[in-house]
């Protein structure tokens, strides 16, 4: 079997740490990825970290992993980086694509990053503590995504913020903020695997909100809670031909019509969606 026809294994992975030189960081992934490994899928680079999602023969995508954590030109950026694995019944990517970016996550106001402040409270919560947190009444649990991912599933009680796109939450937190202050509301964030909530996290607190956020997301909580169900309203949208995935973190039969329906505004969605899907 061709290493182009082995079932293939999605990880996702983030990591929000300085990079003096994102370029050759970048040229050094594309060296580790290249079309012989069988691995497909985007990875983004920029001086604020690296963000990637990938998929590719269970061998292959270990020594994928592996090469990011000890390649001497990372310079150990990248060690005991966490990644999140789902099993793929579709391929969920036909090339891969590694970018350098202004930023891993597109939040769109100046200044804000996603690296640690060591000054700033720790926000992340378990998911065993997430879930005690989705059943506390001075708690509004808020959806970090875009809408279309909300209607397709979330967490129970959860708010749709109604953005299309992630640069719009800035302004429906800023225009909501005092008004959440004003009732003593705490905010329980989540999104798919984290990244959103982590460059959200500090700007938040910078509005004086009190915020939590599901540690490694959507996805982790899947693989720690296996009854997961019991919180999560139906499927869980993934940027990838798979479209969508249970709780199980199995892939669901979920199509890019049935997430987009015929809404003109997500036309350029379904659009992407089927050119990513050319029948490889």
């Amino acid at each position: 079997m061709s290493v182009m026809n082995e079932p293939h294994v999605h990880s996702s992975f983030y990591r929000f740490v300085a990079l003096a030189e994102p370029e050759a960081v970048a040229a050094r992934l594309r060296e580790l990825s290249g079309p012989e490994t069988g691995i497909g899928g985007n990875i983004l680079v920029a001086a604020e970290g690296i963000s990637g999602a990938i998929a590719a023969p269970a061998a292959a995508l270990a020594a994928f992993e592996q090469a990011l954590q000890q390649d001497a030109l990372f310079g150990g950026a990248f060690a005991g980086m966490a990644f999140k694995h789902s099993a793929c019944t579709t391929r969920p990517f036909t090339l891969i694509k590694v970018h350098c970016k202004p930023e891993i996550v597109a939040f769109g106001v100046p200044g804000v990053s996603g690296l640690p402040d060591p000054e700033l409270p720790d926000t992340h919560v378990s998911p065993q503590r997430w879930r005690e947190l989705l059943n506390e009444p001075d708690v509004l649990v808020l959806d970090n995504r875009n809408s279309f991912e909300y209607r397709l599933g979330r967490f129970k009680n959860a708010v749709d913020p109604e953005v299309a796109h992630f640069r719009d939450f800035p302004a429906y937190v800023a225009a909501h903020a005092e008004a959440w202050k004003a009732e003593g509301k705490r905010i329980a964030m989540y999104c798919t695997g984290g990244i959103r909530c982590e460059k959200t996290s500090a700007w938040m607190q910078s509005q004086g909100l009190e915020v939590y956020q599901l540690d490694g997301g959507i996805v982790s909580y899947f693989e720690q809670m296996p009854d997961a169900a019991a919180d999560w309203q139906g499927e869980c949208f993934v940027f990838d031909k798979r479209m969508a995935i249970d709780t199980r973190l199995q892939e669901t039969a979920t199509t890019a019509e049935q997430v987009y329906g015929d809404d003109p505004k997500q036309a350029w969605r379904l659009a992407r969606a089927r050119r990513l899907d050319p029948g490889a």
